[in-house]
């Protein structure tokens, strides 16, 4: 159970960073950065970006809640963040 625990986190920490990385590329376009976030990670990690677009850089972060497999444990909460220069 411990192995595929720590399997789970490591998608978690995986799927964050991915949707950091996608919302944080298409806010410094002046997209929609947190709908891009929200659709780069699984749903069932419940997903949470905030997006904000700077004057020279954006930056994005995304929190996931990855659920215990191991009874008496508590859900593992990860949080990504990615910085793309703003284009002009």
């Amino acid at each position: 159970m411990a192995a595929i625990q720590l399997g789970l986190i490591g998608y978690g920490i995986n799927q964050a960073g991915s949707g950091a990385r996608a919302a944080a590329r298409v806010a410094s376009q002046d997209g929609d950065g947190n709908g891009a976030g929200q659709a780069a990670v699984s749903g069932w990690l419940n997903p949470v970006v905030s997006a904000a677009e700077g004057s020279d850089l954006t930056t994005a972060s995304v929190s996931v809640t990855v659920p215990s497999v191991i009874p008496l444990f508590d859900d593992v909460s990860v949080t990504r963040e990615a910085t793309m220069p703003t284009d002009d």
